[in-house]
């Protein structure tokens, strides 16, 4: 129960920081976002990419083993 209360605060506090009104942070943050989304972008990529060959390369396995099991038969 103390995390949600700490974290609500903590999401209030932030949204109060972006906010006009509030600290005026919303163009630091848009340039924060600016920068790191290319970065991001290139980790899914990565991800994406060995996702790609581990699955390629299980399927290369299951057709392996389904050669394997016909033989035996």
């Amino acid at each position: 129960m103390k995390a949600l209360i700490l974290g609500l605060i903590i999401i209030a506090a932030a949204v109060c920081a972006v906010l006009p009104a509030g600290l005026g942070w919303w163009g630091d943050v848009l340039a924060f976002l600016r920068g790191g989304l290319p970065v991001i972008a290139v980790f899914i990529g990565l991800i994406a990419v060995f996702i790609g060959i581990a699955d390629i390369k299980d399927r290369a396995e299951a057709k392996k083993e389904e050669k394997t099991e016909k033989t035996e038969e």
